[in-house]
């Protein structure tokens, strides 16, 4: 009988450290989400075009109320981010140029998602055929995943996602579904990818649901 109740307090002991272990990110990253709340996530006001030519007032007053539009449906519940598909994107308040990132994910059967990278999409989240994990957006590079390797709806999935210059590599359950491909510019097709802008948890109508967040900033020398 003792020993049993040992074994029940060390399983709620571990237990208690895989909870811990969530949002905290490995050695040489940087966790985007705290666990906790959405500090240094805002609403998402345009694309990097046009935000590009707002001025500077002009654009920090938008944000401030699609941030404050945003956390009426984008939540923190038990260390994970959650969206009730009723608002826009979720963006992080930082841009970043060259990176490694992390990102734990999960979509209901039917869902529509993706992650912006540069303000630009996309690295794609969606339940069918196709898989995630493609740049979707791409016209004259290659879109689709190398292979369909996305858990069943509702479990969760997990990207490592490298962008360096306007190449990008995508693995999602540490399968390679994007090696090292140049990423194309939606919002200005005749330009090359933006070189530094912010990274968006996109919308698209569906509830999701993210944790795990993490990123390394990289040199602009780096190469694959």
């Amino acid at each position: 009988m003792r020993g049993l109740k040992w074994l029940g307090v060390a399983m709620l002991g571990m237990a208690a450290m895989a909870l811990a272990a969530d949002n905290t990110p490995p050695e040489g990253f940087t966790a985007l989400f705290n666990g906790k709340d959405l500090t240094g996530w805002k609403g998402l006001v345009g694309n990097p075009k046009t935000r590009a030519a707002m001025k500077p007032e002009a654009l920090a007053e938008a944000e401030k109320k699609a941030t404050e539009k945003a956390l009426e449906h984008w939540k923190v519940v038990d260390g994970v981010i959650e969206y009730d598909g009723k608002n826009n994107s979720l963006c992080t308040a930082k841009d970043y140029a060259n990176f490694e990132m992390y990102v734990d994910w999960k979509i209901h059967q039917g869902g529509d998602s993706g992650i912006y990278i540069r303000g630009t999409p996309q690295v794609q989240i969606w339940c069918n055929k196709v898989g995630s994990g493609g740049l979707f957006n791409n016209q004259k590079n290659p879109k689709n995943p190398l292979v369909v390797a996305d858990n069943p709806p509702e479990q969760w999935n997990t990207f490592y996602i490298k962008m360096v210059g306007d190449k990008v590599t995508v693995k999602l359950n540490d399968k390679l579904v994007v090696d090292n491909v140049t990423m194309e510019n939606y919002w200005e097709r005749d330009k090359p990818i933006y070189p530094c802008e912010q990274i968006e948890l996109q919308h698209h109508g569906s509830n999701l649901w993210f944790k795990n967040i993490y990123i390394k900033e990289l040199p602009a020398e780096e190469k694959k």
